[in-house]
């Protein structure tokens, strides 16, 4: 599909995982004009990766308050008590809206639903479709989306939003003081050049920036751009410093980290040392199911001291039915050499997803009029410092039907006229002149992130990698404002401004909470506290 320049919608939406698909299929079916942006094909966000499944309390034996406890203990204090509350009271609604638009979670034989559980849950909660769930949603949704006439736009990065304030400083008229949101420059990839989109209301959905890092189970969209949006437009991040790190990915030598799904430890296999020992019991009550930063923590622990590149998960010793129960991760083990039938899985942690975001309120709306953020970009008081296995899900679906209430209350009282806005005026240079330093770059970033701020950290750490990343920013900068845009450079462009977010975060945290653990700093604070970082203006 082609977008037209200037192009006027009611909602635009970037990002196509189940916070922008669930947001758009109801914002269209209330009457809007609703457009989807996404970088790469249609189905590729980090929702499609999930294997897990979506947590929400759908069995007698469990209640909500056993659920709020398990995420506020998650949380480690930095969670709201009335966002969660609210959230995971509306899940089992949520999750009936999807049954409706046809996602067939997996059941027994009785035809009751398939329970998983994961770490830090005390009851089987975690419903899910074998070990494919996102994408089942994902196909569910898009399948639904293409009845409602919602344009969805492939191959298109979003570059930066298009203000009030920003219009004023170019010469456009723009009626009022205050600031808010008028529209977005997006990049076509297809015919490489640069389109002006108008709409009132934008949402955020852009997921999470795992790609900051070295080693991550996030695809290669993770790049932070919503944040980096966001930060650019006057607006703060919050919590940038709980990067949450998965703790089991498989383990190779080129890097491959694919994603083994926690809910393989919930059906009782156990990590083992370099010796073949059960190690999680001394780390916490819980063993293998205990919180991910824990669990992360201690695999690193025992990987530095027995020198061993990895931890192994011991999947033969298992009773479930392993190929049936995890089709997925059995195929992509076996097609790296590894049968989890016969041999223990070689796994390690990996950056896999972003605690922090932009705040928001429990109508996904921000600081700026007219924005709204759902998802893995945003950040609602939900996770506070580690996010609870498999309510990522449940966040974005529960977030939509309240954001798209919200925006279908503010569509209807805007009596704005439609503004000209100014045309994007790009730089002179070919970025593809320079692509071998981007590459450099963005290889020093990732190292840098991995290396310095990862999951055991130090303030000399931490200071060191601002240094190198400051460097890194003003390369970056003076080359953006002279090139000629391209997906690449865009991508580095955010990455570079979301890691710089990142550590500054993390250098103003004085405690070990949650997925922050340093070693300056190994105590809880007493009176813990949102951490909020000023924005970026470049």
């Amino acid at each position: 599909m082609t977008a037209k320049k200037n192009k006027a919608y009611d909602l635009v939406i970037v990002g196509s995982g189940i916070a922008g698909l669930s947001f758009a299929l109801k914002v269209a079916q209330a009457g809007f004009r609703v457009a989807i942006f996404t970088k790469k094909d249609k189905a590729e966000s980090n929702t499609n990766y999930a294997q897990g499944g979506i947590a929400a309390v759908t069995s007698a034996g469990d209640d909500l308050d056993k659920h709020v406890k398990d995420t506020l203990e998650a949380g480690d204090g930095l969670c709201d008590p009335q966002v969660v509350h609210e959230i995971l009271r509306d899940g089992p609604e949520r999750i009936k809206d999807l049954i409706e638009l046809g996602v067939a979670f997996s059941s027994l034989q009785d035809g009751t639903p398939s329970l998983g559980k994961e770490g830090g849950h005390s009851e089987r909660r975690v419903l899910h479709v074998k070990d494919v769930t996102g994408k089942a949603i994902e196909d569910a949704l898009l399948a639904n989306i293409a009845k409602q006439g919602v344009e969805l736009f492939e191959h298109f990065f979003a570059i930066d939003l298009i203000t009030a304030s920003k219009a004023r400083k170019l010469g456009v008229k723009v009626n009022g003081e205050d600031d808010r949101v008028l529209g977005l420059y997006l990049y076509d990839a297809n015919k490489e050049k640069v389109v002006t989109v108008s709409a009132p209301a934008i949402l955020m959905a852009t997921g999470g920036a795992g790609q900051t890092y070295l080693y991550t189970t996030n695809p290669s969209i993770a790049t932070g751009d919503g944040l980096a949006m966001a930060s650019r437009s006057g607006l703060p991040v919050m919590n940038l410093e709980f990067m949450q790190f998965h703790p089991t990915t498989f383990h190779s030598l080129d890097g491959d980290r694919f994603l083994i799904t926690e809910a393989v430890r919930g059906e009782g296999a156990k990590l083992l040392d370099a010796k073949g020992r059960s190690f999680l019991k001394k780390y916490h009550p819980m063993a293998d199911l205990a919180p991910r930063d824990v669990v992360a923590r201690a695999i690193d622990r025992e990987m530095k001291r027995s020198g061993s590149p990895f931890v192994r998960l011991d999947t033969p010793s298992m009773k479930v039915d392993f190929p049936k129960r995890f089709p997925n991760v059995y195929e992509n083990c076996v097609k790296r050499g590894v049968d989890p039938l016969e041999r223990a899985i070689p796994v390690v942690p990996a950056a896999h997803y972003t605690c922090g975001g932009i705040p928001t309120k429990l109508d996904c709306s921000t600081n700026l009029d007219g924005l709204y953020a759902c998802g893995e970009v945003a950040c609602t008081g939900l996770h506070g410092a580690n996010r609870l296995a498999s309510n990522s899900l449940l966040e974005a679906v529960v977030m939509a039907h309240r954001g798209a209430e919200a925006v279908c209350s503010f569509l209807s009282k805007r009596k704005d006229k439609r503004i000209h806005l100014p045309d994007w005026v790009d730089g002179d240079v070919p970025a593809s002149d320079e692509r071998v330093v981007l590459s450099h770059n963005l290889d020093e970033l990732k190292r840098t992130m991995w290396d310095y701020v990862g999951i055991v950290r130090s303030t000399r750490r931490l200071e060191r990698a601002q240094s190198r990343i400051k460097n890194l920013v003003r390369e970056i900068n003076e080359y953006y404002w002279n090139a000629r845009v391209d997906l690449p450079l865009l991508e580095v462009r955010n990455l570079v401004c979301v890691a710089e977010l990142i550590v500054r975060s993390a250098l103003r945290r004085k405690e070990s909470r949650g997925l922050h653990y340093t070693l300056d700093y190994p105590d809880l604070a007493d009176t813990p506290e949102d951490t909020l970082v000023r924005p970026v203006r470049r």
